[in-house]
């Protein structure tokens, strides 16, 4: 599809879809509806298994592609060409290979080539900040890399298992630094939100409720570094794949969706 809509603005969707877990069934029957609701020109999915990726986009035409374990991995799928896939592992702790994953790719959009990157951190508990905390420097330099002499600013989004006041969001949005390390993204959210705490881990839904942790938002779209106009200037920003039919929801998270500008 390349009309005269996505000459002007890009539509990105992040979610962490909990792999074929709970009453997958349903849940993917859920899922399919918010993708075909939302149209979403790029997606980044998180904790979703290999052959899962295809399952979901079931009719889109769009194209994608996946890295993980047999367990569990992430994705990008676009309505347009990718190029130039590259994975990276993020920094483990305590003697873990790796503590999380990351995934960049060249969206060939109409307006010109968007990086995109999608990433999850694989500590997922309050306490388990200082980890992720030394995973933003190398996630940094992943996006760096991928956004180097493109025409459109970087996207970052992800489950980083972080609120917005925590050191590594704090990190990414260029109020605190790692490492004598610094960086600056727009948190889409922040900009463009509805003003509500943007929960997307949240004791409403009945497969995050049972951790007992607090309502929190932990799902992120980031722009690298854009105005407030001109390309990748957010204009709207909402959390969606946040309600349930008949008791069941489409994941354990919601899912974050933005509209962006591309020129």
């Amino acid at each position: 599809m390349c009309d005269s809509r996505h000459m002007e603005q890009v539509s990105v969707l992040t979610l962490n879809v909990w792999n074929r877990e709970g009453p997958y069934p349903a849940r993917l029957e859920l899922l399919r509806r918010w993708i075909h609701e939302l149209q979403p020109d790029v997606i980044g999915l998180q904790e979703v298994v290999e052959g899962q990726t295809e399952e979901l986009l079931e009719g889109t035409g769009m194209q994608h592609t996946w890295v993980g374990t047999e367990l569990s991995g992430i994705a990008i799928a676009a309505r347009w060409q990718l190029d130039d896939p590259v994975e990276r592992q993020l920094p483990g702790a305590e003697g873990q290979q790796a503590g999380g994953i990351a995934l960049g790719a060249h969206v060939q959009t109409p307006a010109g080539s968007l990086p995109f990157v999608c990433a999850t951190s694989f500590y997922p508990m309050p306490f388990d900040g200082w980890k992720r905390e030394q995973q933003m420097p190398a996630l940094v330099d992943l996006v760096r890399d991928v956004g180097r002499q493109q025409k459109l600013p970087a996207v970052l989004v992800g489950d980083f298992n972080a609120e917005p006041e925590s050191n590594e969001i704090r990190f990414l949005k260029g109020l605190h630094s790692i490492g004598s390390r610094g960086a600056y993204f727009c948190d889409a959210w922040q900009r463009a939100g509805t003003g509500s705490d943007g929960a997307t881990w949240t004791e409403r839904n009945a497969y995050s409720g049972p951790w007992g942790l607090p309502n929190r938002r932990i799902d992120y779209i980031f722009v690298a570094a854009p105005g407030v106009v001109g390309p990748g200037a957010v204009r709207s920003c909402r959390v969606v794949c946040d309600e349930e039919v008949n008791g069941v929801w489409p994941s354990d998270h919601f899912g974050v969706s933005a509209i962006l500008s591309t020129a």
